[in-house]
C-alpha cells in the first residue's frame, strides 16, 4: 500500500540520508517515497490491529517467524496495514537482515532498513519526532501567512485571487466549480499531468471529501456554502494527501469565498427590493420619474419589455414562486424585476427573451405547486406602455391551463373576447336573447338553422361554401337563411350584424363547453 509523503511527513529517503545514524537499505525499493509519521518500536509476531499507517515499525527480530510463509505473511501484514517501513535491528537476535526478508520486502514493495547494533531505537524515533515537528512548525507558518494573503486577495481581486493564493500555497492545483460542476476559476491554468484529467464523480455528488484522479493525484474538495445556501465546490488536486494543516488552509478559503458569495447575495436581494418597490410605483396610481429609470434595466436595447403573470392559489404559493424566481434571475445573470400579492406574481422581462424565464419557472416547481399555477406572457410593449404589457399577461395566465405550458397572448388571436368575463356576460346576454328564435325553431321543427347561421358566418358570408360545408344544396342553404333572416328580422348582408352574431354564437358554445 504505497503512501507518499506530504509536505508535512519524513520521506524513508530523508531517514537513509541521516548518515550519523548508519542505516542501511537493504530492499522493497519500490516504496522508498512512502510518508513516515510515526516510529515505534514492537517484538510481536501479529502487531496489525495496532497499526494505522505510516509507521516505520522497528524491531529486532526477536519473534520473527520461521519459515519463508510464516515471514511473508508478516510483511505481506505490515504492507496492508500500510506502514512506511521495517527497520530490523541487528547484532542481537541476527547477525544481518535474513536474506530470505530481503526478498521477500523486494517482492512486496515494503521498505526494509537496517539498523546496526550501535544505533538505538529511541534516536531514530527521536531524530524523526523532531523532523516531524519541524516540518509541522513550518507548515503552520506557512498557513499563518497564506491566510491573511487569501483574505486581501478576497477582498483586492475576488474568488480568483483567493483560488491562485491557495494554489500557490498548496503547491498544486486548485479549481472552483460552480452549483452546475462547471470550472468558473482555475489555478495554474496548464499543469502537465492533471490539466485534462476529468475529475471523480464523487466531487460533484459530495459535500466534501478526498480522492484520486487518474493519473493517481490526490483530489480534495470541501463545498462553499452559508447557512443552506451552496454555491459550488473549491477542489484541491495534489501529488501527495493533504496535511493537516492544509486542509485547514482549504477550509480558510471555502469560508472566504463563501462569505464573499453571501455579500454579493446581500447586495443582490437589496437590489431586488430596490427594483420590486420601482415596479409597484410604476404600476401605481402615481408612478415617477425615478422608478421609471430603474425600470429601463428590464428593457432590450430598443426599450420595449413583456410582462409575465403567474397566478396561485394563496400567498403561500406566491412565496415559493418567488423564490423560484430569485434563483431563475441568479442564474440569468439579469436584473430582476418582479411585483408580488395575495394571489399573483408580476415578472417584468426584456422583450426578446420568449418564453425562457417561465418555462425555468415551471421546471423548478414541484408538485402540487406545478399543477396548479398558470402563466402567462403579454406581447413586445414600449416600457411607457407597461400597464398594458400586465394587463395582457394577466389576461393569458387567466387562460392558461393550469398547470400547463405558459400562454402568450398573441397567441389568443381571435379568442380574446371570450376570456373576458365581462365581454363575455354581454355575450351570453345577446345570445340568450338573439338567438333564441332559432333555438325554438329548430326544436319544434327539427330544423337545422343554427347550425346553418354558424356554417354561414365562419364562411365569411359565403352561402355556397356553406352549403358544401354541411353537405346540403345551395338552395337549400339559401331557403335556411332567408327564414333566419325572417326570424332574427336583421340584414346578413351587413358584415357588423354577421361579427355580432358570430360572436354571440361562439360566447352560447364557450358556456356550454
Amino acid at each position: 500500500m504505497k503512501q507518499p509523503a506530504g509536505a508535512s511527513a519524513v520521506s524513508l529517503e530523508w531517514v537513509l540520508a541521516q548518515t550519523d545514524l548508519g542505516l542501511a537499505f537493504e530492499g522493497g525499493e519500490a516504496g522508498l517515497d512512502r510518508a513516515v509519521e510515526l516510529v515505534l518500536t514492537t517484538e510481536l509476531t501479529e502487531p496489525f490491529a495496532w497499526l494505522s499507517g505510516g509507521e516505520l515499525v522497528l524491531t529486532t527480530g526477536l519473534r520473527l517467524p520461521s519459515g519463508r510463509r510464516a515471514r511473508t505473511a508478516y510483511l505481506r501484514g505490515l504492507h496492508a496495514c500500510g506502514v512506511a517501513g521495517l527497520g530490523f535491528g541487528t547484532g542481537l537476535t541476527h547477525l544481518e537482515v535474513p536474506a530470505e526478508l530481503i526478498r521477500i520486502a523486494d517482492d512486496i514493495g515494503l521498505p526494509l532498513i537496517e539498523v546496526p547494533l550501535p544505533t538505538p531505537f529511541a534516536a531514530i524515533i527521536k531524530r524523526v519526532s523532531g523532523r516531524l515537528a519541524e516540518l509541522r512548525y513550518q507548515d503552520t507558518l506557512r498557513v499563518s501567512h497564506a491566510q491573511p494573503r487569501m483574505t486581501r486577495a478576497v477582498v483586492d481581486d475576488g474568488a480568483a485571487a483567493v483560488v491562485r493564493e491557495l494554489a500557490d500555497s498548496l503547491g498544486g492545483r486548485v479549481i472552483m466549480l460552480d452549483n452546475t460542476g462547471a470550472a468558473v476559476h482555475l489555478h495554474p491554468a496548464t499543469r502537465s499531468a492533471n490539466s485534462t484529467a476529468p475529475l471523480p464523480a464523487e466531487v460533484r455528488t459530495a459535500d466534501s471529501g478526498v480522492s484520486t484522479d487518474p493519473t493517481g493525484g490526490t483530489v480534495t474538495w470541501q463545498q462553499i456554502a452559508v447557512e443552506r445556501r451552496r454555491y459550488g465546490q473549491l477542489v484541491a488536486i495534489t501529488e501527495t494527501p493533504l496535511s493537516d494543516v492544509d486542509r485547514i488552509l482549504l477550509g480558510h478559503a471555502s469560508s472566504l469565498l463563501a462569505l464573499d458569495f453571501a455579500k454579493t447575495a446581500r447586495l443582490e436581494s437589496a437590489r431586488r427590493s430596490l427594483n420590486t418597490r420601482a415596479l409597484e410605483i410604476a404600476l401605481g396610481e402615481h408612478p415617477n420619474a425615478s422608478s421609471w429609470n430603474l425600470l429601463e434595466a428590464a428593457a432590450d436595447e430598443h426599450g420595449r419589455v413583456r410582462a409575465m403573470a403567474v397566478l396561485c392559489r394563496d400567498a403561500g404559493e406566491v412565496a415559493t414562486v418567488g423564490d423560484a424566481l430569485d434563483d431563475i434571475f441568479e442564474h440569468l445573470d439579469r436584473p430582476q424585476f418582479t411585483h408580488a400579492t395575495q394571489d399573483r406574481a408580476i415578472v417584468l422581462l426584456p422583450a426578446g427573451s420568449g418564453t425562457e424565464p417561465a418555462n425555468l419557472l415551471l421546471d423548478r416547481l414541484r408538485n402540487p405547486l406545478r399543477r396548479t399555477i398558470r402563466v402567462g406572457i403579454s406581447a413586445q410593449h414600449p416600457l411607457p406602455r407597461l400597464t398594458d404589457a400586465v394587463d395582457a399577461a394577466l389576461l393569458a395566465a387567466s387562460t392558461a391551463t393550469p398547470g400547463g405550458a405558459p400562454l402568450e397572448f398573441t397567441t389568443m388571436t381571435g379568442t380574446t373576447l371570450l376570456t373576458s368575463e365581462a365581454s363575455r356576460n354581454v355575450l351570453e346576454t345577446i345570445a340568450s336573447a338573439v338567438l333564441e328564435p332559432l333555438v325554438a325553431h329548430d326544436k319544434s321543427h327539427s330544423s337545422e338553422l343554427l347550425l346553418s347561421l354558424r356554417a354561414f358566418l365562419e364562411a365569411n358570408g359565403h352561402w355556397e361554401s356553406a352549403a358544401t360545408h354541411l353537405g346540403i344544396h345551395r338552395h337549400t342553404m339559401r331557403n335556411r337563411l332567408a327564414t333566419i333572416q325572417s326570424l332574427l328580422n336583421c340584414d346578413l348582408s351587413l358584415a357588423r350584424v354577421r361579427a355580432e352574431l358570430l360572436l354571440a354564437i361562439l360566447s352560447r358554445t364557450t358556456v356550454r363547453a
